[in-house]
């Protein structure tokens, strides 16, 4: 990676799996590092984890609930009132497949509404931020469960007819990389400047595997030998985020069998995430759900 001393990262999720790996690497690498989530005292416990390593580590903490517009305004107008700019912002935090739907504080489907939609009003907030550095980046994390039966279930997005863990994890990471691509399309258009990527960890060794249910829960929990350390799922994002030969509206991830592992590489963009029609649809409609605008 080459010295990021000097700019500014936001990462949501960056108290563990591939965020901390994620916070942890530009920290290292000399950039001033936000870390976004829930739990403070997680939050503490990464920044001191970060700061044995790297004793002068830049980095804070601040609280964000992506379940949760009003916490994602507010932590926007926290950092639009103390940040000079933003030269990177990492979409990363997650659920997987929680077995009972729940529903966000505004009322939508607990994945749709942490996986994505709280990173699409972020992403909005944010823009003005983004737009004060010299070549800002937005990563946003997809996953190899988008190009697996993943669809945007227009007639019903938050599953209250039927609800399916899987069906609807898949959703809202297609959604991801729709957006990711969206956003590459829109910037270029607008002259928004902004470098839109997106990412995929592969399976790795991170809590949000081995928080999973049923045969494949116990198969990450008890085999982890099968699945990558987080520290290399987080390789795409960070490639996606700093390197120099990283393109606006690419794919990022492990380029091994199914690409579950391996070396990084260009992720394959499943058929579905590549409708324009499609992908201006879920736009519009979730500026209407997030009560967000971009210009």
């Amino acid at each position: 990676m080459p010295s990021q001393k000097g700019r500014i990262f936001l990462v949501t999720g960056g108290t563990s799996g591939i965020g901390y790996e994620s916070a942890k690497a530009l920290a290292g690498a000399g950039a001033q590092v936000v870390i976004a989530a829930r739990n403070s005292k997680q939050g503490e416990e990464a920044i001191t984890s970060i700061r044995q390593q790297t004793p002068d580590a830049r980095l804070r903490f601040e609280s964000l609930d992506l379940a949760d517009l009003s916490s994602v305004r507010a932590l926007s107008e926290r950092l639009n009132a103390t940040l000079p700019r933003l030269d990177g912002l990492i979409n990363n935090a997650g659920i997987m497949e929680p077995p009972e739907r729940g529903t966000s504080a505004d009322g939508f489907e607990m994945q749709f509404a942490v996986n994505y939609l709280g990173h699409f009003a972020l992403t909005a907030e944010l823009l003005p931020l983004l737009q004060k550095a010299d070549s800002p980046r937005v990563v946003t994390l997809s996953s190899i469960a988008a190009a697996r039966g993943g669809a945007i279930h227009f007639q019903d997005m938050q599953f209250e007819q039927a609800y399916d863990p899987m069906a609807a994890y898949s959703q809202s990471k297609l959604a991801c990389l729709m957006f990711a691509r969206e956003l590459q399309r829109r910037s270029d258009a607008g002259g928004w400047g902004i470098q839109s990527l997106a990412s995929h960890p592969g399976v790795s060794r991170t809590n949000l595997l081995a928080n999973r249910g049923g045969v494949s829960g116990f198969v990450r929990r008890n085999l982890p030998f099968l699945f990558q350390p987080a520290a290399h799922g987080a390789l795409p994002t960070l490639f996606a985020a700093t390197a120099v030969e990283a393109q606006g509206g690419t794919y990022y991830g492990p380029t091994g069998m199914m690409e579950v592992r391996g070396p990084l590489g260009l992720a394959k963009v499943p058929p579905a995430a590549t409708d324009a029609d499609t992908a201006a649809r879920l736009w519009a409609i979730s500026e209407e759900l997030s009560g967000t605008r971009f210009p």
